[in-house]
């Protein structure tokens, strides 16, 4: 399956409307021949005269992320210089504090895309960390991550994300796609709040799609049909009209939870709020 175009909505993003007016934030769309593997690439600049956390809850994807803060001679990553890091699924709110100027060029894969690149690792064992790029690929060095970061067109740097790509694969991966196939029901389609339903849809007992899933996404289905809630209920609170609130209960039975304190403790372990603070919180000026 392929994309028309990066995605549009802001998914993930905590207080996507305040971190917008903070940093320049655009997605692109990657070579014809990457699109299966990749969501998109996304790009961030930012100029800032105070300190800003941006947070995210992360979606089931590897990032590679080239990276630059300062002008070449702030204090944050390596003396301000440029680096690029793999980042594996993060399992809790990710937090940057972002000082100055800064640039970071990303690559957002699909949930099962990256196993292509990297085959001789299970995508689990990115799960939960950021590594060095050259520890997965062992040819990137500094010139490569220049070659992101450097440009000032947006086009240039797209051309040498895909160039690096297309330099490390994909491989073929038949599980892969399968993959990817499974993880999109999960985002579309609401009815499947089970791991033993979509093992039933993927024709695979459930001790084999764990498998599948620990290998090419790098968390359990299970982690996946949560986490795609949390981002639902996200997306609602942060649509929510000023002095309004959305309807909890209702939100939570569509959501396919038992009730709604199930969906009030999955949002605050995530989150770090409870979803009606969370609400207030990003509908007030």
């Amino acid at each position: 399956m392929t994309s028309s175009g990066p995605r549009r909505d802001t998914r993930g993003i905590v207080d996507a409307a305040e971190l917008l007016t903070r940093v320049r934030f655009r997605r692109h769309q990657p070579a014809p021949e990457l699109r299966p593997y990749l969501e998109h690439y996304w790009f961030i600049d930012w100029d800032l005269s105070e300190p800003y956390a941006s947070h995210v809850v992360p979606h089931p994807s590897v990032n590679v992320v080239f990276q630059r803060y300062g002008d070449g001679g702030g204090d944050m990553g390596e003396g301000g210089a440029s680096f690029a890091e793999v980042a594996g699924i993060g399992l809790e709110l990710f937090t940057k504090k972002l000082t100055g100027v800064g640039r970071v060029c990303g690559v957002q894969f699909r949930p099962g895309g990256f196993r292509p690149f990297a085959p001789a690792w299970p995508v689990s064992e990115w799960t939960g960390r950021r590594v060095p790029l050259d520890e997965v690929f062992a040819d990137a060095g500094a010139a490569s991550v220049e070659a992101v970061l450097t440009p000032a067109p947006e086009h240039a740097r797209v051309a040498a994300l895909d160039a690096f790509l297309l330099a490390h694969g994909p491989a073929p991966d038949a599980q892969a796609a399968q993959a990817m196939a499974l993880v999109d029901q999960v985002r579309t389609d609401r009815a499947i709040r089970r791991v033993s339903e979509l093992a039933r849809l993927a024709g695979l007992s459930s001790r084999s799609l764990q498998r599948l899933f620990a290998n090419h996404v790098g968390v359990g289905p299970k982690w996946v049909i949560l986490r795609y809630r949390i981002h639902e209920a996200l997306e609602r609170a942060e649509a929510t009209e000023a002095g309004s609130s959305p309807d909890w209960a209702a939100l939570a039975a569509e959501l396919g939870y038992s009730d709604q304190a199930h969906l009030v403790r999955d949002f605050t372990a995530t989150v770090g709020v409870p979803p009606t603070a969370y609400s207030r919180q990003v509908s007030d000026p």
